[in-house]
């Protein structure tokens, strides 16, 4: 095993002490299962950490080898994971199926993708880094569920104990079979390593006649038909084509099953972590491919522009105006990053960037016309005069220009929102302002935007802003 102390004295460099103390204290002494799909949301509640620090932290963390990141795709009705990226880059367009669902799911960056940690085998080994020895029960709680899962002990335990009629391990190439008494239950024959899955609707009068139902697996993720079947004796011959073992169990569809998917807990998203500064500045080489085009349903976008930029350059000159503008930078970056929010880029003057909830974006633009003001008083001049725009809703993650940037109409009017600017205001939409966070912030701070209906450049209707002089 790596002697991980030299990283840890590293890790101190970029982290706060707290995070790498914790981290440490995992590592060493944390479960095994604990050290796998790691939930940063859950860590940070359990510890009494920052979150933003906390994920800071990680990524530093696996950057350094002490984890290995992954991206999960997860079915939004069982919290399973339908499959596992090490970068962005695999994440397919095409429909991802969950046979236990019964469902296929385009991968949303929003909540269907969750970005998760578990500790590198050269730190500490653990039974998910060979999961073909895993029991089936730490298969599926390890393997298939997510982080976003609340694992009840006594429910799963309920799952496992009273509601599993049979399981069986099948090696590659082999067939099994199972004898067993079908009670009057929706019954399912579920199989966590191929996500396979076989309804049985079981009802009417029983019967003594021993029915009999083949199954295969393999790793085409096909959807079943629902069998029908009368309580009574059956005959399940499992053959096992994949090219690892098989898992397959008979559950009845009962209460601890319903329970156990019922319980979810918040996860670290895509588009959280698209939206997270770090991520950006340290994992630049798990941006998209050029020909991807991820979804994502919510995103909020702020916009600023430093109003007469030219004649600020022509009335200080170009190089107390260029130490001006970059402080102005440095405000606003270190703005944004506090805010949970990410610089997707810089043009000129301008800066556009990415917050995964509207409130934060409304508090970064409020901060930012601040530090303006803190600025041009220490520096005895009003030059910095910053516009911002704020809007929010879906958009698609891209390539574009060899960086990871947003496509879509949701961009191009925030970018025109911020256009109607011509003082230092603060220019929010319909979307933004809806949100309940936005309206508590407004109402503490006791700001009554002026709404008005804007025409915007190339945006055929009118659109409602709220102005924060």
């Amino acid at each position: 095993m790596t002697d991980v102390r030299p990283l840890y004295a590293v890790l101190r460099q970029t982290t706060d002490p707290r995070v790498v103390d914790a981290i440490a204290e995992l590592i060493a002494s944390g479960e095994e299962r604990d050290l796998n799909r790691i939930n940063l949301l859950e860590f940070a509640g359990r510890t009494g950490l920052d979150e933003e620090k906390v994920i800071s932290g990680f990524l530093h963390a696996a950057q350094l080898g002490l984890f290995d990141m992954s991206w999960n795709v997860l079915c939004p009705g069982c919290s399973g994971v339908l499959d596992s990226h090490p970068s962005l880059k695999a994440l397919r367009h095409e429909e991802y199926i969950c046979a236990l669902c019964a469902k296929g799911y385009e991968a949303s960056l929003d909540d269907q993708v969750e970005a998760a940690f578990t500790v590198h085998p050269s730190v500490r080994r653990i039974g998910a880094h060979d999961p073909d020895k895993l029991s089936l029960w730490d298969y599926t709680r390890q393997m298939y569920w997510s982080s976003g899962i609340e694992i009840d002990e006594q429910v799963l335990a309920r799952l496992s104990d009273q509601d599993t009629l049979a399981a069986v391990e099948i090696a590659p190439g082999q067939t099994a079979e199972l004898s067993l008494e079908l009670p009057a239950e929706f019954i399912i024959v579920f199989e966590p390593v191929t996500h396979a899955a076989q309804f049985i609707d079981v009802a009417g009068e029983r019967t003594d006649e021993v029915r009999s139902i083949s199954l295969s697996y393999d790793r085409s993720h096909a959807l079943t038909p629902t069998q029908s079947l009368r309580p009574g004796p059956v005959k399940l011959t499992l053959t096992n084509n994949a090219e690892t073992r098989v898992l397959p169990a008979v559950w009845v569809a009962a209460d601890a099953l319903h329970t156990l998917l019922g319980k979810r807990k918040p996860i670290l998203t895509a588009k959280r972590m698209l939206t997270n500064q770090t991520f950006r500045d340290v994992f630049k080489a798990d941006n998209l491919t050029a020909d991807q085009r991820l979804k994502i349903t919510s995103l909020t976008f702020l916009f600023t522009d430093l109003k007469g930029s030219t004649a600020l350059y022509q009335r200080v000159g170009d190089l107390a105006a260029f130490d001006l503008v970059r402080a102005h930078f440095r405000a606003l970056l270190e703005i944004i990053a506090a805010e949970k929010g990410a610089v997707v880029k810089t043009i000129g003057d301008a800066v556009m960037a990415t917050f995964n909830r509207p409130e934060h974006a409304l508090a970064a633009a409020l901060r930012m016309r601040k530090a303006m003001d803190a600025l041009n008083e220490e520096r005895g001049t009003k030059d910095l005069v910053v516009k911002i725009g704020i809007h929010e809703g879906p958009c698609l993650a891209v390539m574009l220009n060899d960086r990871q940037d947003y496509f879509g109409q949701t961009v191009n009017i925030a970018a025109r929102v911020l256009g109607l600017a011509t003082t230092q205001a603060i220019h929010l939409t319909g979307a933004v302002i809806d949100a309940p966070a936005v309206t508590r912030i407004l109402d503490e701070q006791a700001i009554a935007p002026i709404e008005k209906h804007a025409a915007l450049r190339g945006i055929a209707d009118k659109v409602l802003v709220y102005e924060i002089p």
